[in-house]
């Protein structure tokens, strides 16, 4: 591992078609930073685009899994799959990707896929039958970081209203997790209240923010009080770009902002936070 390197976007998706024009210029702005990235993919072609990334590209590392969303009829978002192929009005795409779990198995034996994911449920566009089929997904996810004993990247996202009718995200996934699993992970876009926070915290899950921190104080609390060996930062780019880049396309560099936020909020020296944070990444991911 280069000495140099200090930063680490634990979730970032240069695989999707949002960098379709400058992707080498973006992975290049991020390496000469000493920011080390984790791509994740959404379904089997992104996944597929982040192996062989990481694979190309030095201070790279790979992802693989179904979306949650993906499981079912979704919004298709141009920014993930591009332009052709858009839906009609109304943003669905036709169907859902059923998960195949060998061609997802030979992705995750890459030497440098390092977590299987982003799995988990989603909640906030449910729909009818789609939680079924997600909860299934998720569970065969689980099986096959169980057999590659890789750690898992969760996505859990709960409806407009914290209480959905079908549940709250958060507590049906713990529920899931203590059943299932065998291998630790990270709550990517951790979103949950404290009390959600130490429940995962418990199961030995880190919890990875995002730009976010930079214009709300919503997570503050949970920052102030998560041990700092279970913090991860990312910027899961293209989305949510920090301040004062905010409304922009998101990127692996701005993960630096992220690092200042926590800093910021701990009332911490900035070099201190990126150096536990990376050992951290280094710890859970073994890279």
């Amino acid at each position: 591992m280069m000495s140099y390197m200090k930063y680490f976007d634990a979730h970032t998706h240069v695989n999707f078609a949002a960098f379709d024009g400058d992707r080498v210029e973006t992975m290049e702005r991020a390496r000469k930073a000493g920011v080390i990235m984790n791509i994740v993919g959404t379904q089997k072609d992104t996944s597929a685009a982040a192996v062989a990334l990481a694979e190309k590209f030095d201070g790279a590392y790979a992802t693989i899994g179904l979306h949650p969303i993906h499981t079912s009829r979704s919004h298709h978002d141009v920014q993930e799959l591009g332009e052709s192929g858009s839906p009609p009005a109304g943003g669905f795409t036709s169907r859902g990707e059923v998960f195949d779990m060998a061609l997802y198995e030979k992705l995750a034996r890459s030497p440098k896929t390092i977590a299987i994911g982003e799995c988990g449920l989603d909640y906030y566009r449910l729909e009818p039958e789609s939680q079924k089929v997600q909860r299934e997904v998720f569970i065969q996810h689980i099986e096959l970081a169980n057999k590659v004993s890789k750690p898992l990247m969760l996505h859990i996202r709960s409806a407009r209203q914290s209480i959905s009718r079908g549940g709250n995200a958060y507590e049906d996934a713990l529920e899931i997790i203590m059943s299932h699993a065998k291998v630790r992970g990270d709550v990517h876009f951790f979103a949950g209240d404290w009390n959600i926070a130490k429940q995962f915290l418990d199961l030995g899950f880190a919890l990875s923010f995002t730009g976010v921190l930079t214009f709300t104080h919503d997570y503050d609390e949970v920052v102030q009080n998560t041990p700092l060996d279970m913090l991860l930062t990312e910027t899961d780019a293209p989305y949510v770009a920090p301040v004062p880049h905010r409304g922009k396309r998101n990127e692996p560099l701005y993960v630096t902002e992220v690092v200042r936020a926590i800093a910021r909020i701990r009332k911490a020296d900035v070099d201190v936070i990126a150096e536990r944070i990376f050992a951290n990444a280094q710890r859970m991911f073994g890279i």
